[in-house]
């Protein structure tokens, strides 16, 4: 039985990960940091709290790494942990450099020092590419971060790279463009949305007040993408690989869809909030995964029609869920 362990495993990608090795036959290792903020509904959403075996550790904490690896003896590492919102790397950049940067070297020191044939997975992001370079971005775009987060990433994306040239390790890169799922955080814009959209048809919210609405994201399921992270550890040789929908999506469209699906009119209701603009915007991200289909067989499944009407038909059962709690 092959063994994996999964950092950040009580995130969005981290759940739908443990759930797809667990249904490869893994035994599955999450790696769980103490921190105020930590929950397990996402696993619990999904049915497999019981069956992934959480160790307690952190990614700025070398030694809690080398006991997780003792622990779980891995024969792959998937580092989906870090400080993963954009709009909060400006309000707390040292501590986004230090999980989603230094964290990340941390791990893979901690990888050479143990057992350097584990195969790695680094969680690289779209928000690298920033201020594109080009129309549409594919692994031989150059990079141009525009957010502290971004820059952490990039730098975690390179590190991982040179350790692969330097030690012969196995260590893969997935660039993931924009992917989203009922377990996203409310924090994201999609998710953000499609809260909003079940508490106003519901009657508990009146407005969704947003930033840059003309913002455009290359959108997909969670649950396709992290297919893609266990492909790329299959392979003969470690690469780093675009994934995408390869459409991109404003979220003033993104609007429009949520709130027609519960016949509703999104500009009733959305209302521009300055507070809500970034430093420094991306205004557009377009990916190209035609190497990830031609290598890996990857191929994106979902809709971005389908995945809305699936947030929105989810957080209308959860609003739905608490009125009834409230009544009775």
């Amino acid at each position: 039985m092959k063994s994996a362990l999964i950092t950040g495993v009580t995130g969005q990608d981290g759940a739908y990960l443990a759930r797809f090795l667990l249904n490869k036959g893994y035994k599955v290792y999450g790696l769980i940091a103490r921190r105020s903020s930590e929950t397990f509904w996402r696993l619990d959403y999904l049915n497999i709290l019981e069956e992934v075996e959480l160790i307690e550790g952190d990614l700025t904490d070398f030694s809690s790494l080398i006991s997780a690896i003792y622990k779980s003896r891995p024969d792959e590492i998937y580092n989906l942990g870090a400080q993963s919102f954009v709009g909060t790397s400006w309000d707390q950049p040292l501590l986004t450099s230090n999980v989603s940067g230094i964290g990340v070297t941390n791990l893979l020191e901690a990888i050479k020092l143990t057992n350097n044939q584990t195969k790695f997975y680094q969680a690289s992001t779209s928000e690298m590419f920033g201020l594109v370079q080009n129309a549409v971005q594919n692994e031989s775009t150059p990079f141009y971060p525009r957010s502290p987060y971004a820059v952490a990433k990039l730098y975690a994306h390179w590190m991982s790279i040179n350790y692969r040239e330097s030690y012969d390790m196995f260590t893969a890169c997935g660039i993931l463009f924009n992917h989203e799922s009922p377990l996203r955080g409310k924090e994201f814009v999609t998710r953000k949305i499609t809260d909003a959209v079940a508490k106003i048809k519901m009657g508990f919210q009146k407005e969704l007040r947003l930033g840059n609405i003309d913002a455009k994201r290359d959108w997909g399921f969670a649950g396709d993408y992290v297919e893609a992270m266990w492909l790329m550890l299959q392979q003969e040789n470690a690469d780093e690989y675009v994934i995408s929908s390869g459409k991109s999506t404003s979220v003033r469209e993104l609007c429009d869809i949520a709130f027609e699906y519960v016949g509703l009119d999104y500009r009733d209701y959305i209302v521009i909030d300055p507070t809500y603009f970034r430093p420094a915007e991306v205004q557009v991200l377009l990916g190209d995964s035609s190497k990830a289909k031609e290598k890996l067989g990857w191929y994106p499944k979902t809709d971005l029609n389908d995945l809305i009407k699936i947030m929105v038909d989810a957080d209308l059962k959860r609003v739905n869920t608490k009125e009834t709690m409230l009544k009775s």
